[in-house]
């Protein structure tokens, strides 16, 4: 596994590394130069003091035999037209002649810069001492360096506060994150966050939302099985008793354990039902990992699986021919949960259907939209009606004395809108019952040249 790091911890050492190693560099760019330029003024300086005693002898310069001043480091000595030497200061250790122009001459374990001018009347020879020269260069030099010493502390101070400020918004995040409840799925707030970061924010806030929507939909499959399951298993129990009761009846014994059976088959398929609508709630949108869905394997599977129940109830189950000819192209999507729209709407429309009725099936490319249309012979459903239809556990008629969970149309509006389809309820102009549409989304171009 990668260990960990703080990235505040990392910016922070590169920074401050960065900026110690580029102060160095400049403080010893800046100490040598400084050195450069000192070295030059001081021969720029011996160079002035040579010209200036072409005239004579300064009244300034010690003679030979004076008290010398131990912080003059400057030694002068000048000869004559004839080479008689006509000025010494005091304790030369220079040598009596020198080359013209600047040189280094090194005498009784001293080195001496020496710089030599020759006239028409004279030779002057002045020289200083290389030790002390170095020395007050080296001052010259570190006093340049002194601002740069006292502006590295302070500018990486500069920057650690700038950093520990810039990342303050991110630390507060984290804190807020850290210190929220478990089932508190509340947008972060993104104010003041750099937008390195933001991004993440706004992701997480979307899986927070995907998050409590799985959280409701948990709740509610509790609350819904609570709801269903009470009824039925309570009807079974008094069954159960009331089967106990009726050993010397063999008759009403049959009859017992037959409701039973009923009894037990509609609590299974009420659990199927709740688990099916639990699922594709709580399910994400249809988007990647899909796949293209032919529509006529769809109606061809669920007529398939619709055709047994139509037959008992002497239904005519069918697939009415797309009267328009155009080919239906393909919808993006998953074929389980459309196999179960269409189930549960042939079903409904079964179950609510008259011995003798009709059911049919249809498949049409309406405005370049797949269309997928159930229509049936039935009573139909009131317009005032309609709009609760796709509610958990409401029914909206029991004139085929057909009971049912209620979740039936529920699990079609939930995969309908997972799939971005449209339903709408209308009255069958063909067989006078109820007309349940499925409009999908155009299809794309792509879509067409798959056919």
């Amino acid at each position: 596994m990668n260990a960990t790091h703080s990235l505040k911890r990392r910016l922070l050492w590169f920074v401050l590394v960065a900026i110690l190693l580029a102060a160095v560099l400049q403080a010893v760019t800046a100490y040598r130069g400084a050195l450069r330029q000192a070295d030059a003024l001081f021969d720029d300086h011996l160079q002035q003091m040579a010209r200036s005693l072409r005239g004579g002898i300064p009244l300034g310069l010690p003679q030979a035999g004076a008290e010398e001043d131990s912080g003059y480091d400057l030694f002068v000595q000048i000869w004559g037209q004839d080479g008689t030497q006509i000025f010494r200061s005091t304790r030369s250790a220079l040598p009596p002649r020198a080359v013209l122009g600047f040189s280094d001459v090194e005498a009784h374990g001293n080195r001496y810069r020496v710089y030599t001018l020759q006239t028409p009347l004279q030779t002057v020879q002045i020289a200083q001492d290389l030790s002390a020269r170095t020395a007050r260069a080296r001052a010259l030099a570190l006093r340049a360096v002194l601002p740069l010493a006292w502006l590295t502390p302070l500018l990486m101070l500069a920057v650690w506060w700038i950093i520990k400020r810039s990342l303050a918004p991110i630390e507060r995040t984290r804190l807020a994150v850290a210190s929220r409840a478990a089932d508190d799925f509340s947008p972060l707030e993104g104010a003041g966050l750099p937008d390195e970061v933001q991004p993440l924010v706004d992701e997480l806030n979307l899986l927070f939302g995907r998050v409590r929507h799985a959280f409701e939909a948990q709740k509610n499959f509790v609350a819904d099985a609570a709801h269903e399951l009470r009824s039925p298993l309570t009807a079974l129990k008094l069954q159960a008793q009331t089967l106990r009761r009726v050993d010397d009846d063999p008759a009403a014994r049959e009859e017992g354990v037959a409701r039973l059976n009923l009894g037990l088959d509609r609590a299974i398929r009420g659990v199927e039902q709740l688990l099916l609508l639990a699922r594709e709630e709580a399910g994400p949108a249809p988007t990647g990992g899909t796949q293209q869905v032919d529509l006529h394997q769809v109606v061809q599977l669920a007529v398939a699986d619709t055709l047994p129940q139509a037959r008992r109830g002497q239904i005519d189950l069918g697939l009415v021919e797309n009267p328009s000819g155009q080919a239906v192209p393909p919808v993006s999507g998953q074929m389980e949960a459309l196999c179960i729209l269409l189930r549960n709407l042939l079903e409904n429309a079964v179950k609510y259907t008259p011995p003798g009725g009709q059911v049919d099936v249809s498949l049409a490319l309406v405005d370049g939209s797949p269309v997928l249309s159930v229509e049936d012979s039935g009573p139909g459903i009131a317009p005032e009606l309609r709009p609760r239809v796709f509610d958990r556990f409401f029914r909206a008629s029991d004139t085929a004395q057909q009971s049912g969970s209620g979740l039936g149309l529920a699990i079609v509006k939930a995969i309908a809108d997972r799939h971005g389809a449209v339903l709408t309820l209308g009255e069958s102009p063909r067989l006078g019952g109820l007309k349940v549409e499925v409009r999908f989304a155009p299809a794309t171009p792509c879509h067409a040249d798959q056919l």
